[in-house]
Formats: C-alpha cells, structure tokens, sequence
C-alpha cells in the first residue's frame, strides 16, 4: 500500500508539472499575441485554455481520491493539500493569460496599447514568460533558488504595474478612455499572474525547506 500511495504522491506531482507546463506555453503565445497583434497566437491561447482546466480538474480528483483512501498524515498530508492549492493558482494562471489573449482578439487589428506603452508591455510579458518557465522547473525539482528568483521577478513587475498607472493617470497622457481601460487591465493580468506564481513558489518552498516566506 505504501508503494501505491508513493506512486500517486508522484502522479500528483508529474500532474502538476504538465499544468505548469501547459501554462507556461499559454502565457509564451498570450504575450506574444498581445505585443504582435497576432490575432492566431490569440485564438490559440483562447481554444487551449479548457485543456488547462481539465487537467486541473484531474489532478484535483486524484488528490481527492488520494485524501479519501490513503488519509495521509503530517507531510504527506501537506503535500496533498498543496497540491489542491496549488493546481487551484495554475488554473488562475491560465485565466490571467487567457484575459491577455483576449484583449490582443477584441482590438486586432489594431494593437492594445499606444506606442508609448510597449516596451514596458513587452518587458512584462518577458518576465511573465521567464516566470512560468522557471515554476515549472521548480514544480519539478523543488530547487528553492528558483523560489527566489521567481520572487525577484515579480518584484520587476510590480514596479511595470506601477508605472503603467503613473503613465495613464499622468499629465501628459493622451491615450483615449478606451486605452486607459486595456492599459489598466492588462497590465493587472500580467500582475496577477505574476503573484500567483509566487503563492506557489512560497507552498513549493515551505513543502522543501519546512520555512514558510510570510506576506510582504
């Protein structure tokens, strides 16, 4: 029965990779559409999101099943819980990059943002994909410096985030109504996907070091 209960808490595991996996290749194309104004790359991040969901869907029954007959205990319970929590975050993930894509589809053909905010969106989009690539590889092999460098980066892109809002509240903005709003929105998008990546990195820290990172 142990060899079992070990074989699932790896099922678990490889499930959670794949999602990160999966997450990682949306937000790579939602980014790319976005800052293109490639409309194909869109589609295809919109058409890809429920694999997303069904594999979160997944994962969470096996976790459920394993709670439900196994009853682990101490970190192995840990473990099992973190799981639900986490695949509940990479779903979010695929959501936020959904919302992305989404935008780059409503404006096409034009882009979604004036010239004057690109560059700051295309960075964004860098360190979010950079990010994802990095959680994953975490997820894989709970290598905790990952965990910190995926905090850094989400330190450079609430500075981005913060300077999208002194860009449109500013003075000497002259983007319309309607800019101001997809301005706003993506760039909380590329924020939140950011910051759920690292409430994943904090439980993949915790579960390998037994130290849990409080809130900033």
């Amino acid at each position: 029965m142990r060899e079992v209960f070990q074989q699932e808490l790896r099922e678990v595991q490889d499930g959670l990779v794949e999602i990160a996996g999966l997450v990682a290749e949306s937000i790579d194309k939602a980014t790319r559409a976005f800052n293109e104004s490639d409309v194909s790359l869109a589609e295809e991040v919109i058409a890809e999101d429920p694999r997303i969901d069904q594999a979160t869907v997944a994962l969470d029954e096996l976790a459920i099943t394993i709670l439900a007959r196994q009853q682990p205990v101490a970190r192995d319970l840990r473990i099992v819980v973190s799981a639900l929590r986490v695949s509940a975050s990479l779903e979010r993930m695929g959501d936020m990059s959904t919302h992305i894509a989404q935008l780059a589809r409503y404006r096409f053909p034009d882009k979604v943002v004036p010239k004057s905010l690109r560059s700051t969106f295309a960075e964004m989009g860098r360190l979010d994909v950079e990010i994802a690539r990095k959680l994953a590889e975490l997820l894989r092999n709970e290598d905790v410096k990952l965990a910190e460098e995926i905090r850094n980066e989400d330190d450079k892109i609430d500075a981005l985030h913060l300077s999208v809002f002194d860009k449109v509240l500013g003075e000497t903005w002259k983007g319309e109504a309607i800019d101001t709003v997809d301005a706003t929105l993506a760039s909380r998008y590329h924020e939140r996907f950011a910051d759920h990546a690292v409430s994943i990195a904090k439980k993949v820290q915790y579960l390998a070091t037994g130290d849990w990172v409080p809130e900033q």
